[in-house]
């Protein structure tokens, strides 16, 4: 009984030394899978907010006015530009 006891633990020694890298592996690919569906999420969101504001970029004349001025400091002919100088 004992040969066979510990011929069958050192089999099982041996399976478990086998399978042990394969399984940190495959632990390993799952949690990167995770992270990169994360991001992938998190990607096609930003794309969508993107896609919105292209479209009324490219449509809404309120939102492209509101664009210039902000971002570009554009101001119409008949206005006087101001600018703020902070006190120290």
């Amino acid at each position: 009984m004992s040969k066979s006891f510990f011929g069958l633990f050192g089999i099982s020694i041996i399976a478990v030394c086998l399978f042990i890298p394969g399984y940190a592996k495959i632990r390993s690919l799952n949690h990167k899978n995770a992270d990169l569906q994360t991001k992938t999420r998190k990607l096609a969101e930003e794309n969508q907010l993107l896609e919105r504001e292209l479209s009324m970029m490219e449509k809404d004349q309120l939102y492209q006015e509101k664009i210039l001025r902000e971002k570009l400091g554009v101001v119409r002919k008949d206005e006087i530009p101001l600018k703020m100088i902070p006190r120290d």
